[in-house]
């Protein structure tokens, strides 16, 4: 059901927790499903230097929190907002169709702290 690079997402998430003086932090819900995730974003020198996430969901949503914050670290809020959604499911080793909302949960609470850093 789910690929060993989930799995490994899921039992081992990285970037757990919260930024204290974030430069962006948003709080998305999936009214469908009622995951949550909190994204947290701190900058330097034009780039996100920390990226953390707190999820209260599925699996995949958990997956797929830790895995966008691995993608995040190092990019400037541009090439941030280039991520899709299709890299995401990539980088978790695919999705099943009843999980698909994960990813969009996460670039949807990716979009929301970027509209604070004016991205």
């Amino acid at each position: 059901m789910y690929s060993a690079k989930l799995l490994e997402h899921f039992e081992h998430p990285r970037n757990v927790g919260e930024i204290a003086g974030a430069d962006a932090s948003a709080r998305v819900e999936n009214p469908a499903c009622g995951d949550i995730m909190q994204l947290t974003l701190k900058l330097a020198a034009g780039r996100i230097a920390e990226a953390r996430y707190r999820t209260r969901g599925c699996v995949a949503a958990i997956a797929c929190g830790s895995a966008l914050t691995e993608m995040l670290i190092g990019l400037t809020p541009a090439e941030a907002a280039a991520i899709r959604r299709e890299s995401l499911v990539a980088a978790v080793g695919g999705l099943p169709n009843e999980s698909t909302h994960a990813g969009h949960l996460a670039l949807d609470s990716l979009q929301a702290a970027l509209k604070q850093l004016g991205s």
